[in-house]
């Protein structure tokens, strides 16, 4: 199972970035578990200073910005074949 991690204040571009990861694991088939993270002190563990922060299967692929569809399917199809 892909383990999904969005990491932001709960802004639109947070909640974005959401919905996109359940658009591209519905469209590609994948079985995912996402779970947001709001809490500011938590960021620093990921390393993330900028948000939204996505992070896949432990990995941190994105920070401070929202990757367009295509990457981000790329990346958690990669994520999902590749498990860490």
């Amino acid at each position: 199972m892909l383990k999904v991690i969005v990491l932001g204040s709960g802004c639109p571009n947070c909640r974005k970035l959401e919905q996109l990861c359940h658009v591209v694991a519905e469209e590609n088939n994948l079985n995912m578990n996402l779970e947001k993270i709001t809490d500011f002190n938590k960021f620093a563990d990921y390393g993330i200073m900028f948000t939204p922060g996505l992070v896949l299967n432990g990995k941190v692929v994105s920070s401070g910005k929202i990757p367009t569809k295509e990457t981000l399917a790329h990346w958690m199809i990669d994520a999902n074949q590749n498990p860490q």
